[in-house]
């Protein structure tokens, strides 16, 4: 009883080891995943489904009574992010289209979810950061394919439609599901609420050996500019991150709400990315959001375990 008390636990304290982990594996052994290749979008859906089921609507309700702060991190996400990811996507690919416009998707989709675990674990405000998350996950069917194709659109053909119907079938309609479920079915849908967070790791966890093993083949192949690739993503991370944190702190926000924005601003949901690189793009432009996905995961375990242990919210009140 007690062991099966501790996975939860293993799986969200060592997220980033198990990130890592998995890619490895499917990385060599690509073949062993070939069932599970054509699940990413079902496991994407899953996570916003089990957004849905997991918002409270308590929390959501003050902070939509006092929005500044979400509405402060949305626009800090859609400006800092996206400048930053143009930046990086001219500067390092200009000659390489398909990173390129890899670059950009990664950092023109919504939040990632890992976003919301991380605010939890610095001390972060976390009905904020679902707030947010839930927000840009409304807004990006429209921004996500806009951005892209202004941007990226410069470098290689990308159609509007076809990605736009692709995140409202991925993102959009799941959240709604769960939140409907959550409404109509309000008992039952408190019993899965503490069983979520796990489920959505776990549900990243197929996200990730489906990217990695449908991908393996265009990382092999460019194995000699993967490190350049993951010092690209690692300045698309960071570089938000800090300027997020360092303009909420400097516009008085709340220290609390200050590290929701943070995870917010840098970290987006690049398996998304990833899923719409390989099928509106190609699988090499798959290749920048797989790492920025293994950085975001990575830094933002850092941070928050920084912040959790050596500057905790009550030492700084």
């Amino acid at each position: 009883m007690r062991i099966l008390q501790a996975i939860p636990v293993l799986i969200s304290r060592f997220l980033p080891f198990w990130i890592i982990l998995l890619s490895l594996v499917a990385y060599f052994v690509p073949d062993a995943f070939i069932p599970i290749q054509g699940l990413t979008g079902v496991g994407l859906g899953t996570i916003f489904l089990l957004m849905g089921l997991s918002l409270s609507t308590e929390a959501l309700f003050s902070i939509i009574k006092s929005p500044k702060y979400a509405l402060l991190g949305v626009l800090f996400k859609w400006t800092i992010m996206v400048t930053v990811t143009i930046a990086i996507a001219y500067l390092f690919f200009r000659d390489n289209a398909e990173l390129a416009t890899g670059i950009i998707l990664a950092g023109t989709v919504p939040s990632g979810t890992s976003a919301n675990m991380y605010s939890f674990i610095a001390g972060g405000e976390v009905a904020l950061s679902i707030t947010m998350a839930t927000m840009d996950t409304f807004i990006s069917p429209i921004l996500t394919p806009t951005l892209v194709q202004v941007f990226a659109g410069k470098l290689i053909p990308i159609a509007f439609w076809p990605l736009f119907i692709n995140i409202i079938s991925i993102v959009f309609i799941p959240l709604l599901t769960g939140l409907f479920i959550q409404w109509k079915w309000t008992k039952r849908a408190g019993r899965v609420k503490p069983y979520t967070a796990m489920l959505s790791q776990l549900a990243l966890f197929i996200v990730v050996l489906s990217v990695i093993s449908s991908a393996q083949y265009s990382l092999q192949v460019n194995l000699s500019i993967l490190p350049i690739i993951f010092l690209a993503v690692f300045f698309q991370v960071t570089i938000p991150m800090f300027a997020g944190y360092s303009m909420s702190k400097w516009m008085k926000v709340p220290e609390e709400n200050s590290r929701a924005i943070l995870f917010h601003t840098g970290i987006c949901n690049t398996a998304l990315a990833a899923t719409l690189a390989m099928e509106h793009v190609s699988s090499l432009a798959a290749v920048p959001a797989v790492a920025n996905m293994v950085v975001n995961l990575t830094v933002g375990a850092i941070v928050a375990n920084l912040f959790a242990n050596k500057y905790k919210i009550e030492k700084l009140k």
